[in-house]
């Protein structure tokens, strides 16, 4: 690997590890990364879920009181995450790197209107609840099969969610959410390590940066106002979109 690429990569780590931190979004720094390195996308998608999986897991144990309190009740939703990623990892792999690279703008646009709509949701939905426990697996399988195919935004997506099926308190939602998260990235990495399509050298450059960006880069992006690091993520996901239409 080339230093440039190298220097590349662990500055998109940095800057992805920074924003998840504070306002989500990082995937649309470190996937357009590794596809500037010279993956393909099916490859850049599988590194990309490697690489950040850290910060997911990282965050569960903060949560721990909360996540005893919501007791047994709790695993129906961390099976349907773990049949859900798996599902998505498997039609990633199935499918192949044609299916995905012809998806890869649609994938992006949708990301973007879902970081766009993400406190929309969680307000409008604040009063909603779901009658039926059906649907609401239903709706949590879909995303957790959306997470294991692509992933970015599933953290919007899970809050939203959680918010419709009656989870109120917002630190039981993050927990819940943390961890669901981590589930359906857990077993789609585990697919995507066993079926080989993981880059391990620009994995690592950017799970570096993005460790790094996770605490120092969170320092002072905080000194940020949380509007303009929306923004800008919401630029970098339009003009990521829009690039890969046209491309």
């Amino acid at each position: 690997m080339e230093l440039a690429t190298l220097a590349m990569l662990l500055a998109a780590g940095v800057l992805g590890g920074a924003v998840n931190a504070v306002a989500g979004g990082g995937t649309f720094f470190t996937f357009p990364a590794m596809m500037w390195a010279g993956l393909d996308p099916l490859s850049a998608n599988a590194s990309n879920a490697v690489a950040i999986f850290p910060g997911h897991a990282a965050a569960v144990p903060a949560y721990r009181a909360e996540l005893r309190a919501a007791g047994r009740a709790l695993l129906p939703r961390c099976a349907i995450a773990l049949l859900g990623g798996g599902l998505g990892a498997g039609l990633l792999l199935w499918a192949g790197q044609a299916v995905f690279a012809a998806l890869v703008p649609w994938l992006l646009l949708a990301a973007t209107l879902i970081f766009a709509a993400g406190p929309i949701l969680r307000d409008r939905l604040e009063r909603a609840r779901l009658s039926s426990p059906a649907v609401s697996a239903g709706v949590e399988f879909l995303f957790a099969v959306y997470g294991g195919y692509f992933g970015a935004g599933l953290g919007i997506l899970l809050m939203a969610v959680l918010t419709i099926v009656g989870v109120r308190d917002v630190q039981m939602a993050n927990a819940q959410k943390n961890l669901l998260a981590t589930l359906v990235t857990a077993v789609s990495v585990s697919a995507f390590v066993l079926a080989g399509v993981v880059a391990w050298p620009q994995t690592l450059a950017v799970l570096a940066g993005a460790l790094a960006g996770g605490y120092w880069g969170a320092r002072l992006a905080r000194r940020l106002p949380a509007r303009a690091l929306r923004a800008t993520v919401l630029l970098v996901g339009g003009a990521l979109s829009v690039f890969y239409f046209t491309r």
